[in-house]
C-alpha cells in the first residue's frame, strides 16, 4: 500500500517488511492455515525463531511447561498469538536495540495480546486487532533510529503521548501515529488495524471516537486495553463510552475486558 506522500518528503526511513513476515502474512490471509508451513517459515529463521521462543516463554503467557518447539507453540497457543509474537520479533528485529524503545516494546507485547483477546471475545478480527496493538507506537522507533541523538530526550521529557506528539511535531514535521500508520500501512496490514495506530493517541487522550475514525470497533479495542494497562479504574466507565461510541453490546465488552485481564494476571502469576 503507497505511504503517505507527505511523509517521503521528510527524509525519515520507513524499514520494508522482513520476507519473512512478508509470507506469514499470505500464510495468516489463507482461509484454511497450514500449520506445518507455519512451523517451517518461522523455523526457517533461526534467530526469529529463538526469539519467538523466548517470547512463548515469558511470564506474560504463563505456560506451565517450557516449549521447546515452534510447533509446541502454535499447539499450546494457537497459530494466531504464535504469528502475532513471529510479527513482533520481526518488527523489533528491523530496528537497532535500544534500552530507551524497552519500554515500547513491552508495552507492545501486551497491549496486542489483550487487543486480540478482547477481539476474539467479541466477534472483532482478532489478527487485526492483535496487530494494531503491536504496532500502535512503532512510529516511536521509526523516530528513535532516525534521530538517536535527540529523540531519547523527547521520550523522557513527554508525560504522555498527546505531549509527545506535539513535541515531534515541533522538531521533525510528524508525529509516531503517523509514521506508524505508514509503517502498517507499507507492510499490508489490515486497514482497520492502519486505523487504530494512526488515530490511537487522539483516542486515548480524549476518549472520543472522532468522526474521521471509520472502523471504530478496533480503535475502541485500543481505548479499553489503554484503560486496562494504565487507569483500569476508569475501566467500567470506559467501556460504556466505547461500547456506545462504536455502536458495541457494553455488557459484552466489560465483560471480555476484564476476562482477557484476568487471563493476563493469572499468566503472570503462573511465570514467576
Amino acid at each position: 500500500m503507497p505511504v503517505d506522500p507527505q511523509l517521503r518528503s521528510l527524509d525519515i526511513e520507513i524499514p520494508t517488511q522482513p520476507e519473512v513476515l512478508v509470507k506469514l502474512s499470505l500464510l495468516m490471509a489463507a482461509e484454511d492455515v497450514d500449520l506445518q508451513a507455519l512451523t517451517t517459515l518461522i523455523e526457517s529463521d533461526m534467530a526469529l525463531a529463538a526469539a519467538v521462543l523466548k517470547a512463548v516463554n515469558s511470564s506474560l503467557y504463563g505456560l506451565k511447561g517450557r516449549v521447546q518447539t515452534v510447533h509446541q507453540a502454535l499447539t499450546y497457543l494457537g497459530m494466531r498469538e504464535v504469528s502475532a509474537i513471529t510479527f513482533e520479533m520481526g518488527l523489533r528485529a528491523a530496528f537497532p536495540p535500544a534500552v530507551e524503545l524497552e519500554p515500547v516494546w513491552t508495552r507492545a507485547s501486551q497491549r496486542g495480546l489483550l487487543m486480540g483477546r478482547m477481539g476474539q471475545m467479541l466477534g472483532v478480527d482478532p489478527w487485526a486487532a492483535h496487530s494494531a496493538g503491536l504496532f500502535e507506537e512503532c512510529g516511536k522507533a521509526v523516530l528513535y533510529r532516525h534521530a538517536p541523538a535527540h529523540y531519547p530526550s523527547m521520550l523522557r521529557a513527554a508525560t504522555r503521548d498527546a505531549e509527545l506528539v506535539q513535541l515531534e511535531h515541533t522538531a521533525f514535521g510528524v508525529s509516531h501515529d503517523a509514521l506508524g500508520a505508514a509503517l502498517c500501512e507499507s507492510w499490508g496490514l489490515a486497514p482497520a488495524a492502519v486505523s487504530s495506530v494512526r488515530f490511537h493517541v487522539q483516542v486515548q487522550d480524549t476518549m472520543v471516537l472522532g468522526e474521521a475514525i471509520q472502523r471504530r470497533s478496533i480503535c475502541a479495542i485500543s481505548a479499553l486495553a489503554w484503560v486496562l494497562m494504565n487507569e483500569p479504574g476508569e475501566l467500567e466507565a470506559v467501556a460504556q463510552s466505547m461500547a456506545a461510541q462504536a455502536q458495541m453490546d457494553e455488557t459484552l465488552v466489560l465483560r471480555a475486558a476484564r476476562r482477557v485481564s484476568e487471563q493476563v494476571l493469572e499468566a503472570q502469576s503462573h511465570g514467576r
